[in-house]
């Protein structure tokens, strides 16, 4: 079943999208950073992560958005060897508006790790949070978003076959978004906390650091 997670998402996004009226879609695109420090502490040193970050808004109350993220970091083993440590981080969502100040949010999560260990690590599974945005001034809002998610997993190792894992987790980020009026562009800097729960051990881990993103929104294309 969780194969098949992806395609049954996007079948719930056009069964609800193709019955709205749709008047205009409006298309936001950018890109965003993660400066991330992990649990590991001195064994993994902080590194970004980057990738684009997009927004298709179908009607007034239902918008998809996708963010993806990757980057590499230096690792050292108890021998005091480095290597690098390959991370994906993306997500999927269908957003609905609950009011002017909030969305609910349920779709797909992926986490994809490689390393010289672990040959390929991934792992993805439902999430469901909710988030908000709150005006400060009339260009500057206050943005933040919760989310919950369960991960299915397989570690594939180049001599020791394949391990199969599972994960929940939780996510968060506060930030300050500025927006651009002429130029129909939004810059944000904030913060981002991720806490992933081993379900079969105790292989907890935490991520967190400094996020920074500058989006583009066009105007009505239809």
């Amino acid at each position: 079943m969780k194969r098949h997670l992806l395609l049954i998402f996007t079948v719930i996004c056009i069964g609800i999208i193709i019955p709205c009226k749709v008047h205009a879609v409006d298309v936001t695109v950018g890109a965003t950073t993660w400066y991330v420090w992990s649990s590991e502490g001195g064994d993994v040193d902080p590194g970004f992560l980057i990738g684009p970050a997009a927004s298709i808004k179908f009607t007034h109350d239902y918008n998809l958005t996708f963010v993806y993220l990757y980057g590499k970091f230096t690792a050292t083993t108890e021998s005091g060897d480095n290597f690098k440590i390959k991370r994906h981080d993306s997500d999927l969502a269908l957003n609905y508006k609950l009011n002017k100040y909030s969305k609910v949010f349920g779709g797909i999560k992926y986490i994809g790790l490689s390393s010289k260990q672990e040959v390929e690590s991934d792992a993805y599974g439902p999430g469901l949070g909710l988030s908000g945005s709150y005006p400060i001034t009339k260009n500057l809002f206050a943005l933040g978003y919760v989310s919950v998610f369960y991960l299915w997993g397989v570690k594939d190792y180049a001599d020791d076959g394949k391990d199969y894992f599972n994960n929940c987790g939780f996510n968060s980020n506060l930030s300050a978004a500025y927006y651009i009026a002429s130029a129909s562009t939004a810059v944000s800097l904030g913060w981002r906390y991720q806490y992933f729960i081993g379900i079969k051990d105790d292989n907890n881990k935490k991520f967190y650091g400094v996020t920074i993103a500058a989006t583009y929104t066009f105007g009505s294309l239809l």
